[in-house]
């Protein structure tokens, strides 16, 4: 394999290298963001319905991973108005993105430069057998015929045999990516209503409490109302 596929064999070998160790790191990522985000959300709306804002950023920056961030971000900022806390998680999303895009494209280069090595392979393995072939006779044509027909083949089925499992698995990880950014602006949303909901919990007021308001100052009024006197009897 090596005396037929020369260096361009060395080349494919080198880039499906490259490509599986940006795979396994990429593969290693994902598996790390599968945090417990149900969770998180759980203790944290604890937290804010108690006004405890404190516990709840030690809660999130205990957590790993992008969601745990990104509710971080939001909850730092947690007595700003709704539109500017979806501002916020938006631009904590975008921070998120070069790290879960990182690596993507090597792959994605490694399953598109594989074939094309290979397929240069080929002509440079053609190329030798024409030139081979043309200054040699009989059994020794056949010979070059055959080596050179073998590098060329070789160079060919080895950048295949590198680029459609590369491009599967660019496939797989990206769709693993888009997953994630949809799970990060549900973060983001989820996190914006969980403060805002713990903090017009202050201004509502229960039907039974509205009841009890009323009734009281009809009582305090019906007490402060004096009997009437008593006519004085008259004295003949």
């Amino acid at each position: 394999m090596k005396e037929s596929g020369g260096i361009i064999l060395w080349l494919q070998a080198a880039l499906g290298f490259v490509g599986l160790m940006v795979t396994v790191e990429r593969m290693i990522y994902f598996q790390h963001t599968r945090g417990k985000f149900a969770d998180l959300l759980l203790g944290v709306t604890n937290h804010v319905r108690n006004k405890a804002y404190a516990e709840a950023l030690h809660v999130s920056s205990r957590r790993r991973g992008p969601e745990a961030r990104i509710v971080h971000a939001v909850l730092q900022r947690h007595h700003l108005e709704r539109s500017n806390l979806r501002e916020i998680a938006q631009e904590a999303g975008q921070l998120e993105v070069p790290r879960i895009e990182k690596n993507l494209r090597v792959i994605l280069a490694v399953a598109l430069l594989a074939p094309l090595l290979g397929m240069f392979g080929t002509v440079l393995g053609l190329i030798e057998v024409f030139l081979n072939v043309s200054s040699a006779e009989g059994a020794v044509a056949q010979t070059a015929l055959a080596k050179g027909l073998f590098q060329a083949l070789s160079s060919t089925a080895m950048g295949l045999a590198i680029a459609i499992p590369s491009y599967i698995f660019y496939l797989y990880l990206y769709g693993k990516a888009r997953r994630l950014l949809h799970r990060l602006e549900r973060a983001g949303i989820e996190t914006v209503n969980i403060v805002c909901d713990g903090r017009s919990q202050n201004h509502i007021v229960s039907f039974r409490d509205e009841a009890e308001g009323r009734t009281q100052p009809e009582k305090k009024s019906g007490s402060k109302v004096s009997k009437k006197p008593k006519n004085p009897k008259k004295t003949s």
